[in-house]
């Protein structure tokens, strides 16, 4: 085995590693979304897709999947105000409502009941000020797969904090993304690959693949 595949396949041995869906919601990345421009990069990069392989693949593997879901109540009680992303997204014609579809877990990704959602009505991070961190403690996680939207917000939040709380992050490229489409490999490149193991959706599929030792 090639010293990198090695040390992506310790890296993300089940036992210790946890996949983080980020903000894969219908209102989000899904056909009546939100943010149309963002849905739409999210599937024509190919990027929901690699996610649905991997959450699939996770739960083949006894990989604990965790679906961060950003949401609102109806009445707005507790959202964050102090950015102009905030306030843009109070005027968008779809609203990420507690209960509502928009915050249900978008097709094709597949959601199994040992699964666990959680959601939050503030912030930037899927991760901070939220029960994440935790939650991967309790788990034993030492590793955190990032997947999802947005490539430029949510998941560098969510890959900063990880790497801040302790975690090794590894983050499979081909399963974020970003607008414009092209900002998405220029962040990986220039900011992700600073702190995080960089890889394929295929790289960790085949880690997850393959046999381990006292099976």
């Amino acid at each position: 085995m090639p010293p990198d595949a090695a040390r992506l396949a310790e890296q993300l041995a089940p036992a210790s590693t946890v996949l983080l869906t980020v903000e894969c919601q219908r209102g989000v990345v899904g056909p009546d979304s939100a943010l149309p421009e963002l849905a739409a990069a999210a599937r024509a990069s190919g990027a929901l897709t690699n996610i649905a392989r991997l959450v699939a693949a996770a739960h083949d593997a006894g990989v604990q999947v965790l679906h961060a879901v950003a949401e609102r109540r109806p009445d707005g009680r507790g959202a964050s105000r102090n950015a102009r992303l905030f306030k843009a997204a109070e005027r968008l014609p779809v609203q990420q409502i507690t209960g509502s579809t928009a915050v249900r877990i978008a097709e094709p990704i597949p959601v199994s009941r040992d699964d666990l959602v959680v959601r939050r009505l503030h912030g930037l991070s899927p991760i901070a000020g939220t029960d994440v961190d935790a939650l991967l403690r309790n788990f034993g996680c030492r590793t955190l797969v990032v997947t999802g939207v947005s490539a430029n917000v949510a998941i560098p939040n969510a890959v900063f904090d990880a790497v801040n709380l302790g975690y090794t992050a590894v983050v499979p490229a081909d399963a974020i993304a970003g607008v414009p489409a092209d900002y998405t490999p220029a962040m990986v490149r220039n900011t992700l690959a600073l702190v995080a193991t960089v890889t394929t959706t295929e790289d960790v599929l085949t880690s997850w693949q393959r046999p381990r030792r006292g099976r």
